[in-house]
């Protein structure tokens, strides 16, 4: 079933257009490789080192795991090589890797030198991926903390629990529904990794018993750290869990970003209020301003329809915020995001009055995914590196400080424009998302703002930022 948001009123507006490009795209001695499959949807040339290692507790589910990453490899075309020998750390073989697995690792599983080598694969770019129990790894290694996100504490007997999804773009959580009921054993954590580490799911401690996290009960993060990527999931106790195919994507997601395959702002986020929750009841406080509609999905997704129109949030305008959204192209298709428009129902009050972020994947410069449209064009090379492909979730975090607009898309700044029209300012205005026409299709998940200060500054009449 799906609720529909009515369009109102008029003609055509004239086409607002943006684009966007394509995105695009390692052990000697003790491990044994999984050779490459042809076809999928990796690099060939991408490689995966799974250490799976223990000093203390032996999950009796590793060797599902390692399957399981194997048959991951095979199937989305990435060579996988597993190891218990820690002396595959070093310097030199680490280099052959995209990513390193540490499957439900426990205890000390690396001597000083091998920490030493892994360090500076991470600070290098490298990639990291850890399992459960490799939260309850390595308690005195300081920076391996830091990359994990947080260490294992307790955990109640084995039982089902409910999962909530936070964030639906990361390619490890967007295949997953807003909630996720599933049985495994769930890890209570020393600290909380909220403030450090982007959470993409957490647990609903009312949904079964043994959580000790007060609520706020984070279970799988991503972070970037210290010059590389890091993504763990406490999933994975079970060997069950390597058999369920929405585990299995999970896993596969966090794997892509960690390795570079796929794009996501992975930056701590707090302090953010929806205004588009996936619900109907949450696009109470919108309008719909010229033709077209967009449908609203079971799933949560908004996805226009016809047009040219805009749906505005009418409750409220904004002067200092940082709105986020995120969105997703079927194919060469067309839309924006509009800031700094007067309310109106008329869409062309923000073509005339206030500024679009454009989403399009083949017009000009000025006129393509990230750019301000007809004023700026993004930094194409940054936003090529940073895009994620037709069919695949982006993230875009919108600023607006004074007359100063920055584009991040998946955490990536690609855009800094700052107004310099008096017809046109940003201090005080409204948001919409459009509906280009009949045939561009984009959808919509999860609008949220967070208001900022302002702070006046007397030369310029502009709000102080406080960087970037």
């Amino acid at each position: 079933m799906r609720a529909t948001v009515r369009a109102t009123g008029r003609q055509r507006w004239g086409t607002v257009v943006l684009g966007a490009a394509l995105l695009i795209g390692c052990v000697s001695g003790p491990a044994a490789s999984q050779g490459s499959a042809t076809g999928g949807d990796a690099r060939a040339a991408s490689r995966l080192l799974v250490f799976s290692k223990t000093a203390g507790f032996r999950h009796d589910s590793i060797p599902e795991g390692v399957a399981a990453l194997k048959e991951l490899g095979a199937t989305h075309g990435f060579a996988v090589d597993a190891t218990e020998d820690a002396s595959a750390f070093t310097a030199r073989n680490l280099a052959r890797y995209d990513a390193v697995v540490f499957l439900s690792t426990t205890g000390d599983v690396l001597n000083e030198a091998q920490q030493g080598a892994f360090e500076r694969y991470i600070r290098r770019g490298g990639g990291y991926v850890g399992v459960h129990a490799a939260a309850d790894t390595e308690y005195d290694w300081a920076f391996y903390g830091g990359l994990a996100g947080a260490y294992f504490q307790s955990h109640p007997a084995i039982q089902p629990a409910t999962v909530e999804v936070e964030d639906r773009a990361h390619p490890a959580t967007s295949g997953l529904s807003e909630s996720w009921n599933r049985t495994d054993e769930w890890y209570n954590y020393r600290s909380n990794p909220r403030e450090r580490a982007h959470v993409l799911a957490s647990l609903d401690e009312s949904s079964y018993t043994g959580g000790t996290m007060n609520g706020d009960h984070p279970i799988a993060w991503c972070q970037e750290y210290q010059g590389g990527r890091a993504f763990y999931t406490g999933v994975g106790h079970t060997k069950e869990s390597y058999a369920e195919p929405a585990f299995r994507q999970h896993l596969l997601g966090g794997i892509r970003w960690a390795t570079g395959e796929a794009q996501a702002d992975c930056r701590p986020e707090n302090g953010y209020r929806s205004l588009f929750d996936g619900t109907a009841e949450s696009l109470s406080a919108w309008r719909q301003a010229g033709p077209g509609s967009f449908d609203l999905s079971d799933d949560g997704t908004l996805t226009s329809s016809g047009g040219m129109g805009m749906l505005w949030y009418a409750a409220s305008g904004f002067r200092s915020y940082s709105l986020k959204l995120d969105w997703k192209m079927a194919g060469d298709d067309n839309s924006g995001v509009f800031v700094g428009f007067p309310p109106s129902d008329d869409p062309w009050s923000a073509v005339n009055n206030g500024y679009e972020i454009q989403i399009d994947a083949t017009d000009a410069a000025d006129r393509t995914t990230g750019a301000v449209y007809g004023f700026k064009s993004a930094d194409l090379k940054k936003r090529d590196r940073a895009l994620n492909p037709p069919g695949e979730w982006n993230t875009y975090e919108i600023r607006v400080e004074g007359e100063r607009l920055r584009v991040y898309l998946n955490g990536v700044k690609i855009n800094d424009f700052t107004n310099t029209d008096p017809a046109r300012s940003l201090t005080d205005g409204h948001i919409g998302i459009q509906n280009h026409g009949a045939d561009d299709e984009v959808s919509f998940r999860d609008i949220r703002i967070k208001e900022l200060p302002t702070k006046s500054t007397k030369s310029t009449g502009l709000t102080a930022s406080p960087g970037d």
